[in-house]
């Protein structure tokens, strides 16, 4: 990339740091990095201190829409100008233009991948309160992900704009940076860490737009909602893509015709499969069923083949034994017909039902396998 630096620009995105903002962009402006800001809804003299500076591309709006909205209109603007990588940088001027050299020797090694700038959070004594989230973030960030991360805060990254262009992200605060990250990774685009050093100015001339309270519950929200996905679809679909038609056969000889595991496990990973096959989480029966198995290490195989009771032609019998389980426990008589709109109009019955109709039914199947592998195992027909 050393070879044609026009492919690589600099975004930074501003907030009211008009009294650092000039002396970040005359930093960068030592280096061959075409620079473009982008004026989150600034109120103080931002716009007249861009508006002096030539030689710059410049995204303004207002009213203020966060750091991570900032980000995404710098991202947009940096394609349309033909860029491949862009360099973030924070406008406090804690981050220095002679590190970004840093950055892309890493992406030369990683042309894939996202570039951050850890910084030492104990020796650049960065505030306590941002060194918690920071802590809190890198914790989260390997629940859902599995990689090693050093600093997932940090704002002085080098992004692959076109490995990174065409989603739409939910969130436009500082949570974004978390977000894309992680759905990065969850798309295997490479994440890699190069040491950084940084300046934070005194307290008291510093200006920091990291809002202790809103911004710490947006990240933790952020993370709830990532976990769950993780563990819900992230983690099954990967195991589920390992697979391709021609092995499906052979690994279900083996993990479900031809596995060692005891009765009691196949027994109890059949009843998982018909609870989930059962209970109204349409569309995802499949994955939830992969994925409590696997936590709690039944044959998942077995799981999976067992939700499958959900088939077509097993749907009005579902909904029909769904709901009248539901009108015995309920005491409602009401009259049903078996259709979606039904479901619709009876939703309480129906899913008190469901749940204790899918209990009684995964116990009753895991009773009858089990029975009949203790039958059949012993003789050795199985």
């Amino acid at each position: 990339m050393n070879d044609n630096n026009t492919k690589i620009c600099v975004i930074v995105p501003t907030y009211n740091n008009a009294k650092t903002l000039a002396g970040v962009i005359a930093e960068l402006k030592s280096y061959p990095y075409p620079i473009i800001v982008v004026n989150d809804g600034s109120t103080d003299l931002t716009t007249s201190v861009l508006a002096a500076i030539d030689n710059i591309e410049v995204c303004s709006y207002t009213p203020n829409k966060g750091k991570g909205y900032a980000l995404q209109i710098g991202f947009k603007k940096a394609l349309l100008l033909g860029f491949d990588y862009a360099v973030t940088m924070d406008s406090d001027g804690q981050h220095h233009a002679c590190e970004i050299v840093l950055l892309v020797e890493k992406s030369e090694e990683n042309p894939t991948a996202i570039v951050v700038g850890s910084r030492n959070l104990q020796v650049n004594h960065m505030s306590g309160k941002n060194t918690f989230a920071n802590k809190f973030s890198n914790f989260w960030f390997k629940m859902e992900t599995g990689l090693k991360p050093e600093d997932i805060q940090s704002g002085f990254r080098l992004y692959p704009l076109h490995a990174i262009a065409g989603r739409k992200y939910f969130t436009r605060h500082y949570d974004f940076e978390l977000e894309i990250l992680v759905r990065s990774a969850w798309r295997e685009i490479p994440i890699v860490f190069t040491p950084v050093s940084v300046t934070y100015l005194p307290k008291e001339e510093h200006i920091s737009n990291f809002k202790p309270v809103s911004d710490f519950m947006r990240i933790s929200l952020l993370n709830t909602v990532l976990v769950l996905i993780t563990f819900l679809w992230i983690k099954p679909a990967r195991q589920l893509r390992k697979f391709h038609p021609k092995s499906i056969g052979k690994y279900l000889k083996e993990k479900v015709f031809s596995t060692t595991d005891s009765n009691k496990k196949i027994a109890l990973s059949v009843s998982l499969g018909i609870f989930m096959g059962i209970i109204p989480v349409w569309g995802y029966q499949m994955v939830v069923a992969f994925a409590l198995a696997h936590l709690l290490k039944l044959n998942k195989a077995i799981a999976l083949v067992s939700s499958n009771i959900s088939i077509p032609p097993m749907i009005p019998l579902i909904l029909y034994g769904s709901y009248r389980t539901g009108i015995f426990i309920a005491g409602d008589s009401s009259d049903f017909d078996i259709s979606f709109d039904a479901v619709r109009q009876n939703i309480f019955q129906y899913l008190i039902g469901s749940l204790v109709f899918a209990a009684v039914c995964a116990v009753i199947f895991g009773i009858i396998v089990y029975l009949l592998l203790n039958i059949f195992r012993k003789k050795g027909k199985v």
